[in-house]
């Protein structure tokens, strides 16, 4: 009698000579690939590293024929989930090819954007999304999450930057999009039938399928942005670029109190900054300057363009406190390296047993509602003992937030992120902004669409993964998936 370890042994040998690229499922290697930057674990059954289109095509094939769910990774950087499933997993490390054009370069998935922009600096040019993580997460990742970062205000998320993009469906078609007719018609059509209505009022959103970015057919790669996997493996993309700004400006600006700088928020967005960035005061203890002792908060704000204009109008409307105003280049990276390392900087300080998971650590509302989230938040930390970290993209409305907590509960996680998803939603915002909806969200995406916008991404999946072979669970899912696989519990 043959046994299910022997028939997976038969089934990891057979992909292994099926490609050119590494098969590998020791057990190391499957217990590293079970994990990402998430609170998650779920153990693959193999681990692929496909060196070519050929070698993609071959195992999607193979996944359609043994029911076995492929899950793309880039650089495993995603705080959802994203990148994990019990099936294959795909590494795209090799497919980094890059290559730079006016305006545009067109690059691999499995390209780093660290690695991207040493690239573009020689060219004085940049890609303007620049998620926190910065140097170490992959170009695929952030298609695949539609990532923002501190300078989508001016720049806008990868959506807005993203100009073509040549994925493999769910049946082993290569498409190309926007030039690729057939499917192109077929997502505007979907398009022009949800209730747009039910889309938040945000300036930054990465939860379920964007199909209100798409007007027309030029548009319809724009699907993909965000799209988490579920509809395509990325093979390649061609990406809008920038030049350099020849001048800078970042002040900082630090608050008594954090509803007072929310609330000014709205005000500063008229000066029109490339960045409006939030840190409470858990951040400012690893922060290398002398702060008044009343500060709760701060503010980062940067100019790249009229400089003394800006900063002027700046000034005369804010009621904080201007702590810094720099210009050089360094003094501007060391700031920024205080902002991004927010998160890191506070875990240190907490112990690993009262880290509650990415649950609602993304959301974003209409910037003048600002103050509202930062109650909302304030309240479920009374009604559930909690505390909370808060940063993040104050300029869109987008605060991470993570809670602390000695009680370890599942029932009570899941509590907690439904009050909140339901509170942000009712105020048009949205429950995902730009890290992907994952294993955490997915479930309630119904939630903040409505039936018949759910209805239409199934319909939409259907089309591009007639099989349900393309990291199933995410974004489309009946399961509830947000306190399952938890590493801690």
């Amino acid at each position: 009698m043959v046994t299910s370890i022997e028939l997976l042994n038969n089934v990891r040998k057979n992909l292994a000579e099926l490609i050119s690229g590494e098969v590998l499922w020791d057990k190391e290697i499957l217990d590293y690939y079970s994990v990402d930057s998430s609170s998650y674990q779920i153990k693959p059954k193999v681990v692929v590293f496909p060196k070519n289109q050929n070698d993609i095509l071959k195992i999607i094939k193979f996944s359609r024929e043994n029911k076995i769910p492929i899950v793309p990774r880039g650089a495993s950087t995603g705080l959802v989930g994203g990148a994990l499933g019990s099936g294959i997993i795909l590494d795209l490390k090799n497919l980094n090819h890059i290559k730079v054009g006016k305006n545009f370069v067109s690059v691999g998935p499995g390209i780093t954007k660290g690695k991207l922009d040493l690239i573009l600096k020689k060219e004085e040019s940049f890609f303007a999304p620049n998620p926190s993580i910065g140097p170490y997460c992959s170009v695929g990742g952030m298609i695949a999450n539609n990532s923002s970062g501190s300078k989508s205000l001016k720049y806008g998320s990868v959506i807005d930057n993203l100009l073509e993009v040549t994925i493999i469906t769910g049946n082993g078609e290569v498409i190309t999009l926007p030039s690729n007719k057939k499917f192109g018609k077929a997502i505007t059509n979907f398009a022009h039938a949800i209730d747009r209505k039910k889309y938040p009022n945000v300036t930054k959103n990465s939860c379920g399928y964007r199909l209100d970015a798409i007007k027309n057919l030029n548009d319809s790669h724009k699907i993909i942005a965000g799209s988490e996997g579920t509809l395509g493996i990325i093979v390649s993309a061609k990406l809008k670029t920038k030049k350099i700004p020849q001048q800078k400006c970042l002040l900082i600006i630090e608050y008594d109190d954090i509803v007072k700088s929310t609330k000014e928020c709205v005000n500063i967005l008229r000066t029109k900054p490339v960045s409006l960035e939030f840190v409470d005061e858990h951040t400012l203890k690893n922060i290398s300057h002398r702060f008044h002792p009343s500060t709760k908060c701060l503010l980062f704000v940067e100019y790249d363009t009229n400089l003394k204009k800006n900063i002027s109008k700046l000034k005369k409307i804010i009621l904080g406190r201007i702590v810094c105003e720099l210009y050089a280049e360094l003094d501007i990276e060391r700031w920024w390296r205080f902002r991004d390392l927010a998160l890191s900087y506070n875990l240190k300080f907490i112990p690993k047993n009262m880290r509650i998971p990415h649950m609602i650590e993304d959301a974003a509302v209409p910037v003048e509602d600002l103050d509202k989230l930062i109650s909302i938040i304030n309240g479920i930390n009374r009604r559930f003992d909690t505390k909370s970290i808060i940063y993040g993209h104050a300029g869109n409305g987008n605060l991470h937030i993570r809670l602390i907590s000695k009680r370890k509960d599942k029932k009570l996680l899941k509590k907690i992120a439904k009050i909140f998803f339901i509170k942000v939603i009712k105020m048009g915002g949205t429950i995902t902004a730009e890290h992907g909806d994952g294993l955490p969200r997915s479930e309630f995406v119904k939630l903040q669409y409505g039936n018949k916008n759910y209805k239409i991404f199934r319909e939409l999946k259907k089309l591009f993964d007639p099989d349900n072979v393309l990291n199933p669970g995410k974004i489309i899912t009946e399961e509830s998936q947000i306190v399952r696989n938890l590493i801690q519990f």
